[in-house]
């Protein structure tokens, strides 16, 4: 997007000048407002030309038949799809009887404009009809983080130079036809109009319609009040159907004259709520937003949005690109958990229906660090909503013959949807990622409450399953085996280093947590035996090591099997998964994103340092990084270990893996944990941030293209201020009582008043190694 000529590099604002149909889709994207509960995609007001309409809420979803070719025990028996809910965006307008569609006539310009400080999307064009009519449409889009059911826009008209009649239609649309949702019949058939109409409602200038879903059985109701502004003679009418209702407005302007609407919509829904309840619901969050106004709603915006950078703005000297993807990677990530309230963080957030708008391993392992010690409530909610769906962890555990909990591998409601279980619900470590999330949430906080209420039962729960899957050998050593650990391209393995290093993580976690909260942890029925047990796994945790390499296997007997023949593939056959089965990628050695490297970074206290080097340098020339989750991890480890410039360069593709469009896929939504890795980048990478315990550990290194780099960190109710040149970091708490951290291992006590600064060091210069063949990090032109 950034490389696209309708696009700049700006430190607040992403600006897209001119309308280019050829990114149209991604831009779609990248101008999506949500505030974590209400997604709007960011479409034409008008609707079309789209690439893919949206309109989301956190939750919904539809079911459908599962595409399985052979049943099977254990694979699940129906899907999960986010579906486009009533769109509330729909502005139409007419000039002179001409619609105004961009593909006709004359656009004599276009601008869009997305404000990271307001949280909103601003838009104006002028446009000539085919009769010889000028108009300038200006509007202003925002879904508000203050009051989670609201969306609302500012929409005005002005003839540019003579008088013109204008009709605008304002809409509530559900069941938009929209592109074919999967290849698969079944799936498809589902999901063509998923919502059933059950109530639909025009008076004056409100508007609501509810509906249905088939098959999830959820009820969904959006509501919309509007104000115009106009001359004297205009004139508005209503009428509602089914799976529309529409505010009519009639004029005619003279040059100089102004028509403003202003729209306000409310969305609820609920899988019990009665359609009264419903209904009351959403029309009272419209007669809220309607006393607070359009401005209020932006001032609020602007507010919310003020006390979130005040406290987590990234500034990045050096690179103009970076500083602006470091801005738009946050805004996304507090898009989509601000206001999800117990809700799942999908893959995409709600930006697109990528993914099918499932939740994974992404969230806790990726995001929910940024958010820890950015925005800490939210990882809270992220953490209950996992609770919400143990009772069915729980018994996906039964169906495996487990104990404890199996957290799903993709999903909406907390059932399993993965399809393809060797690369999916054998992927058990996303147990651990959970109880790591919960781990690092209460040491970061001290949020014994969240502990007590909630962080004891997925602990406990989680430590059970992986008491039952694994098993003591003859020499007391604790194997797992037979997962998948986060690389895919190396299935059904034992002792994955990876799981096995985040699973003794979470058996230590949960025996702490018990102790520390006993009551909560005996109405659990855990006792001293269970403890114990849990406590000797993880003493005795199998981490398998190739003794002649001198490195770490990512499982056992990784380092036997064959090399990938990199040489011999062609740049256009990579994702390989697309292009190659899965067979032959399990028995070879090529890996689709870090793995062992993502465990030196969570679990560096269990590697040495000259382990972590050798480790490094062995696995990077057989990453391929099809995985948009990769680059970040990559970064943070080639910082550490001494590889600078191959850091930055990593830091470019997790940063611009949406605004550059690098894997082709941002028509289908942002990859929100490549957002957050952003940050991960920056921070642990090149700040070198690690949390052990309750003590913050910073080594910052800066490459040469960077000349400084600040950043704010919340951890147990302070405010510490980082700021790194090439030559010195400082450190300022911002708010709290005196923090002590560590600087390269010295332990440094700051107090407010009294910044404390200390020189850097240079890393050790180390051969860099090298990547496979056409999958070096490069920055686009």
């Amino acid at each position: 997007m950034i490389t696209h000529s309708a696009f700049v590099a700006e430190p607040w604002r992403v600006r897209e000048s001119g309308l280019y149909w050829d990114v149209l889709a991604q831009s779609e994207s990248v101008f999506a407002l949500s505030n974590g509960h209400v997604g709007w995609r960011g479409n034409l007001d008008e609707g079309e030309p789209h690439g893919l309409l949206g309109s989301y809420l956190n939750g919904v979803h539809e079911k459908h038949p599962s595409p399985h070719a052979e049943a099977g025990y254990g694979d699940p028996e129906s899907g999960q799809t986010v579906i486009n809910v009533t769109d509330g965006k729909l502005i139409r307008l007419l000039v002179d009887d001409e619609q105004f569609d961009l593909r006709y006539g004359h656009l004599r310009s276009h601008e869009r404009v997305l404000d990271l400080r307001s949280g909103l999307l601003h838009r104006v064009c002028e446009w000539t009809s085919p009769a010889g009519k000028t108009v300038r449409v200006r509007s202003t889009r925002l879904v508000s983080f203050a009051q989670r059911a609201i969306a609302a826009i500012a929409y005005e008209v002005e003839p540019v130079d003579d008088e013109v009649r204008l009709v605008i239609q304002s809409e509530l649309v559900a069941n938009e036809p929209m592109a074919q949702p999967s290849a698969d019949p079944r799936v498809a058939t589902a999901l063509e109009s998923p919502l059933r109409p059950e109530e639909h409602v025009a008076a004056g200038m409100r508007l609501r319609l509810v509906h249905r879903t088939a098959e999830s059985n959820l009820r969904i109701a959006a509501a919309a009040d509007h104000i115009v502004r106009g001359p004297a003679s205009t004139r508005a009418s209503s009428e509602s159907a089914d799976d529309v209702a529409r505010v009519t407005v009639v004029t005619e302007l003279k040059p100089g004259e102004t028509l403003r609407l202003e729209k306000l919509v409310s969305y609820g829904w609920s899988g019990l709520r009665s359609l009264p309840a419903l209904r009351d619901q959403v029309e009272a969050a419209l007669s809220g937003a309607r006393s607070t106004g359009w401005q209020g709603l932006a001032d609020q915006q602007r507010a919310f949005l003020d006390d979130f950078w005040g406290h987590a703005d990234v500034e990045v000297d050096g690179d103009a690109e970076i500083q602006q993807a470091i801005r738009f990677a946050l805004f996304h990530v507090l898009q989509a958990a601000a206001r999800a309230e117990q809700r799942a963080i999908p893959a995409k957030g709600l930006t697109g229906s990528g993914y099918d708008g499932h939740s994974f391993w992404d969230t806790e392992a990726f995001v929910l660090p940024l958010l820890t010690f950015t925005y800490p409530r939210c990882v809270a909610e992220a953490l209950r909503w996992r609770q919400d769906t143990l009772p069915a962890a729980r018994t996906r555990a039964r169906q495996l013959d487990l104990e404890g909990a199996a957290f799903p591998w993709r999903t909406i409601d907390g059932a399993e949807c993965s399809g393809y279980w060797p690369a999916g619900a054998a992927a058990f470590h996303i147990n651990a990622d959970i109880a790591n999330a919960v781990v690092r949430y209460v040491s970061a906080t001290g949020d014994v409450d969240f502990e007590r209420e909630t962080g004891v039962e997925l602990l406990v729960e989680s430590a059970r399953l992986w008491h039952s899957l694994g098993y003591h050998d003859t020499h007391g050593s604790f194997h797992i085996d037979g997962v998948t650990g986060p690389d895919e391209y190396s299935a059904l393995a034992d002792d994955n280093v990876y799981t096995n290093l985040m699973a003794q993580t979470n058996l230590r976690g949960a025996a702490d947590a018990s102790e520390r909260h006993p009551e909560q942890a005996t109405a659990l029925g855990v006792d001293e035996k269970e403890i114990a047990a849990w406590r000797d796994a993880a003493k005795a945790m199998a981490v398998p090591c190739n003794s002649a390499l001198g490195i770490h296997e990512q499982s056992a007997g990784f380092t036997g099997h064959q090399v990938w023949d990199f040489a011999g593939t062609r740049p256009d056959q990579y994702p390989l998964m697309l292009h190659f089965h899965y067979l032959e990628l399990y028995r070879k050695q090529v890996i689709k994103q870090a793995d062992v490297v993502l465990a030196m970074y969570l679990r560096g206290d269990a590697f040495e340092e000259g382990q972590k080097a050798r480790n490094f340098a062995y696995y990077e020339p057989l990453t391929v990084r099809d995985s948009s989750l990769s680059a970040c991890t990559q970064a943070v480890m080639a910082a550490e270990v001494g590889h600078l410039r191959l850091a930055y360069d990593y830091l470019g593709e997790a940063a611009l893996m949406d605004l550059d469009d690098l894997e082709k896929n941002t028509r289908d939504g942002l990859h929100t944990a490549s957002l957050a890795g952003t940050w991960i980048a920056l921070v642990a990478g090149f700040g070198g941030m690690r949390c052990h315990g309750e003590t913050l550990h910073f080594a910052p290194r800066l490459p040469e293209k960077l000349s400084r780099l600040a950043f704010s960190m919340h951890a147990r109710q302070r405010c510490l201020r980082v700021e790194i040149t090439n030559s010195h970091a400082s450190y300022t708490l911002v708010a709290g009582e005196p923090i002590e951290i560590r600087h390269f291992g010295e332990h440094v006590t700051v107090s407010r008043g009294v910044p404390q600064t200390r020189p850097t060091k240079p890393p050790t210069v180390l051969p860099e190694p090298s990547q496979p063949s056409g999958r070096r990090p490069e920055r686009p032109n």
